[in-house]
Formats: C-alpha cells, structure tokens, sequence
C-alpha cells in the first residue's frame, strides 16, 4: 500500500459525478420512439453501466434500424446538449473534489460514455472548481471492453502512475461496480437509479 490512501480517486460520471441517467434514458426513448417502437423504464434501467455499444445492440433489438456506431453517437450528443444547458451535480461531488483537491490526491474519469462526453464533462467540472479536477481520463471508446471488465479501471490507475490497489473507486452501478472490483481498487458504490448487486 502507498504512503498516503488512497493514492488515487477513480470517478464513475453518469449516475456518480452527475445524475444524467435520466437525460440517457430520454436520448434512448426518443430513439426508440422514431423507430415506432417503444423503450420501458424496465429497458433503460438494465442499460445503466452498461457499454454504450451494449446498449448500441439492444436498442437495435427494439427497433432502432441504424448501425451501432451511430445510435453511441446520436445517443451521446443528445446528452452532450442536455449536460451543457444543465449540469446535474450529484449532492457533495463539488465538496468532495475540493477535499481531494487541497489533499493533492490524484483523480481520473473513468467512464463509459464516449471521450467527447468525459472531456465536456471534464472541462464543466474544472470551471466549477476553478481548476482542473482529472489529471486522467478513460473513455468508453478507450477501452476494447466495456465494464464490467476491469480494463477501465486498470488503464485509469495505470495513467495515474498509482497501483490500482491504493485507489478508491466510486460507481453507481453493479457494472462499474463488479470492475473497479474485478481490477482490484477498493470500490465503494454509491446508488441512484438502480441498486448496485
């Protein structure tokens, strides 16, 4: 174990920093319903922490007639535009980065959503704190698996420069959860929308 614990903090962002599983589940709806088909809570709800190219192909199974790739893309600007005209902060997310700020504890993004989404996100949260927060980030199209392989999670620490084992993770679903595990970061889950198994 390094020096000082956690050596590193490895952010989760939908449903951890921010509280857009909702404007994920609009994005879906409103494809969806283009297709003439229609997209329970029941569908979005077992899609939260999922890999976007996942969700790609179960959308398609519910009617949405284009390539996977285009259905991450329209799915990720909808939600891109729907972050930029309103951040939903998840309560003590702005208090918790000052804490590690002044700490000078090392964080990084680790998500599933596209890069463009992490880097806005990104770029919201430094301007919120007054400087950069993430001195990484690893992307949903960083990674050849999504989580639950622990891959993210090991890329993230391996930027960071830290052992994945003196790092804490935050995750909001069983998903993200089971990876940060899986790659061997003390994880600790904090649930919104759906429970973390």
């Amino acid at each position: 174990m390094s020096a000082q614990f956690p050596a590193a903090v490895l952010f989760d962002m939908d449903g951890t920093i921010i509280d857009s599983e909702p404007y994920w589940m609009i994005a879906e709806s409103e494809l969806v319903e283009e297709f003439g088909a229609t997209w329970s809570a029941e569908q979005a709800y077992a899609l939260v922490g999922s890999g976007l190219w996942n969700s790609a192909a179960l959308l398609q199974q519910a009617g949405v007639d284009m390539p996977a790739d285009d259905i991450v893309q329209r799915l990720s600007q909808r939600v891109l535009d729907q972050v930029a005209a309103a951040v939903p902060w998840r309560p003590g997310v702005r208090e918790l980065f000052r804490e590690l700020l002044d700490a000078d504890i090392p964080c990084a993004l680790v998500t599933m959503s596209l890069r463009m989404n992490a880097e806005a996100l990104a770029h919201a949260v430094a301007r919120e704190m007054g400087q950069p927060v993430f001195r990484a980030i690893v992307a949903g199209d960083d990674v050849s698996e999504p989580k639950p392989n622990p891959e993210a999670y090991l890329k993230g620490a391996l930027a960071l420069g830290v052992a994945i084992g003196d790092c804490v993770a935050l995750e909001d679903s069983s998903y993200g959860a089971a990876s940060a595990f899986s790659a061997g970061a003390v994880t600790i889950g904090i649930p919104l929308h759906v429970e973390i198994a």
